[in-house]
């Protein structure tokens, strides 16, 4: 096997949450795969782990929102990162609104947008949600905004356990 650790060990992504809605079901998730993927027409991926219960819901979703934090907002992404699904209603702990297509929009974040799913990748234990931005919104001022990085969420611990 090929030892991967002194590479990935140097990146730092910036973290987002992905909340997903399909069929009266919400759950959001804290996600450190995510990447523009396509510069025209724009698209970006999110990557989802097969043990998530955010991957169940977002398998049905038509939509997905994608929401940026800043390492302010750290509660809020140990709740979305520490917390499962399946034992706790996240959205009655926040703030959040409905937008295009019935996706849900945390309303603290600093940027989000939601993307029609256009394609599902699946690459073993996570699978590849590419989007195509429909809507997006931002904060009155995000201009110098440090953005949450992996370096500031490594203290929460996964809801779900990490896939070996």
């Amino acid at each position: 096997m090929v030892d991967m650790d002194a590479f990935v060990d140097r990146l730092n992504p910036d973290m987002c949450v992905v909340t997903a809605t399909a069929d009266g079901d919400r759950a959001g998730c804290l996600v450190g795969f995510a990447s523009q993927c396509s510069m025209e027409p724009v698209r970006f991926v999110v990557w989802l782990s097969k043990v998530n219960r955010t991957y169940e819901v977002a398998r049905r979703a038509d939509f997905l929102a994608v929401h940026l934090l800043t390492p302010e907002q750290f509660e809020l992404a140990a709740l979305f990162g520490g917390e499962t699904g399946d034992e706790v209603d996240k959205f009655a702990r926040t703030r959040w609104t409905e937008r295009h297509g019935g996706a849900v929009v945390l309303q603290d974040s600093l940027v989000w947008f939601v993307g029609s799913v256009a394609q599902r990748i699946d690459a073993g234990d996570h699978v590849g949600f590419v989007l195509e931005p429909v809507e997006s919104g931002r904060q009155e001022k995000t201009e110098g905004r440090s953005l949450l990085r992996l370096a500031d969420a490594l203290t929460i611990d996964p809801g779900h356990p990490v896939p070996d």
